[in-house]
């Protein structure tokens, strides 16, 4: 029995690298997103200005080099648009593949038994509420948008637990980012396979050739990241315009990044123990007074500086780099951008029936189902342990939490309705049904957790 709390308390205790920075860098961008997405509601519905907001998004992109325009797709300029959609959420992709590879690495998913249950969960909350959908959408013309709620919204989610402060054990915290990782790996299989056509091959090879180089440079530790993302993105282009969503392109960029820094961490600790030693005690008082170090101090320091670059992964640098850049630019423009609903003129009935309602109903109660209900399976069959200091009131509330779908749904419903004019009006029934859905999956699973979580701080709450 000794054993089994020691373990537990080991366990608990254990913080891994993966889930520390995904709380901390995802529950803050959820605050800008809720601020984006309320400012695109009201812009877009404000006469005066509606008409600036829509025409915005559709001027010409240009990135020309002579006659080659690098933002182009089949030789037609990309609108801003699309370039959010297609180019800088490629970013956003590329950042969650090199966060996927992490997890795998070092993070939740290195040990199966920890990852089991929250993939599982995931799993159950992205089939369940497709077949909710399914039941709905049976013959009907937005059938094709299925996918649309299989998404976690991670800044969301992990936003309204940040809410509730360190009332929340940390451990439910992972399972809800890790099960938010994992939507994201089916979201991605979804683009790749059920939102490409006209796929040109020749150009497929060429990409295939360019990724093969990218992992000759990983075998060769190249640690160069202009390295990787010169020919990532000319891998993008090449993805751009061959039939196969461009984002996949970022993600299997991603993959090709090493994880592995140039120098152990016990060698740079020696390194700079080596350089350090150089500056003796008695000259402490002469360094204070100085402003220009002289040439060795220089060189000393200089070891330091290209130690401390080299132990740090491509990786981990490039994610470090990235998610305040996708956080705080690229998910709030998005959010702008395609958030913006015309409700002028709308029938209020009309958010609880045809894909609105389909949609509302697919998140709130299928994500809760698929989610709770997979769980309790696996925690019953003894395959997977609960999280620790958790019980199944806190699980429910983490399943309806499930339901925002925010994000990856408004791309894929993008994806799903925005290639004609004459998809617009369901387009902007489905946007409507994700917003609406994720609110009250939101607001439902903030009122229950803060009523039955117990008062004061969880036993393994981060310091």
């Amino acid at each position: 029995m000794e054993e089994i709390d020691k373990n537990e308390r080991k366990f608990t205790g254990k913080v891994f690298y993966a889930a520390r920075q995904a709380l901390r860098r995802h529950a803050t961008g959820g605050n800008i997103l809720i601020f984006a997405t309320v400012l695109a509601l009201v812009v877009a519905n404000v006469p005066q200005i509606n008409g600036l907001y829509f025409g915005f998004w559709e001027q010409e992109v240009r990135l020309q080099l002579g006659d080659f325009n690098f933002f182009s797709h089949h030789g037609e300029p990309m609108s801003l648009l699309s370039f959010i959609n297609d180019a800088l959420m490629a970013i956003f992709f590329f950042s969650i593949g090199l966060e996927i590879k992490r997890e795998i690495l070092v993070g939740e998913l290195s040990s199966f038994r920890q990852a089991l249950l929250p993939i599982l969960a995931a799993v159950g909350g992205m089939a369940v509420p497709v077949l909710i959908f399914f039941a709905f959408a049976s013959g009907t013309d937005y059938i094709g948008g299925a996918a649309i709620p299989m998404a976690t919204d991670i800044a969301f989610s992990l936003g309204v637990l940040a809410m509730l402060g360190r009332r929340v054990p940390l451990s439910v915290k992972i399972f809800l980012t890790t099960l938010a990782v994992v939507d994201d790996i089916g979201g991605i299989v979804v683009i790749a396979t059920c939102y490409s056509h006209g796929i040109d091959y020749m150009l497929l090879v060429y990409a295939a050739g360019l990724l093969g180089v990218l992992l000759l440079g990983t075998w060769l530790k190249i640690q160069s990241k202009v390295f990787y993302l010169t020919l990532g993105g000319v891998v993008w282009f090449l993805f751009l315009n061959s039939g196969i969503h461009p984002t996949i392109a970022g993600v299997l960029v991603a993959f090709c990044v090493p994880a592995t820094p140039v120098f152990a961490p016990k060698k740079y600790v020696q390194i700079i123990r080596r350089s350090i030693g150089h500056f003796r005690g008695e000259d402490d008082e002469l360094l204070n007074r100085r402003s220009i170090l002289n040439r060795e101090q220089m060189d000393w320091l200089k070891e330091v500086e290209s130690a401390s670059d080299k132990v740090i992964s491509p990786l981990q640098e490039l994610e470090d780099s990235l998610h305040p850049i996708v956080n705080y630019f690229i998910l709030p423009l998005f959010a702008f951008a395609n958030a913006g609903i015309l409700l002028l003129g709308t029938d209020p009935a009309s958010i609880f029936e045809g894909i609105s309602l389909a949609i509302i109903c697919s998140l709130v109660l299928g994500k809760f189902l698929g989610i709770f209900i997979f769980s309790w399976i696996t925690v019953k069959l003894k395959l997977a342990p609960m999280p620790a200091h958790s019980n199944w009131k806190m699980m429910a509330s983490v399943a309806l939490l499930g339901g925002i779908g925010f994000t990856v749904s408004l791309f894929i419903a993008t994806l799903s309705f925005g290639g004609s004019p004459a998809m617009a009006e369901l387009l902007n029934h489905a946007k409507l049904g994700i917003v609406a859905g994720s609110l009250i999956a939101g607001v439902t699973g903030f009122v229950i957790l803060h009523y039955t979580l117990p008062r004061g701080i969880a036993p393994d709450a981060e310091e």
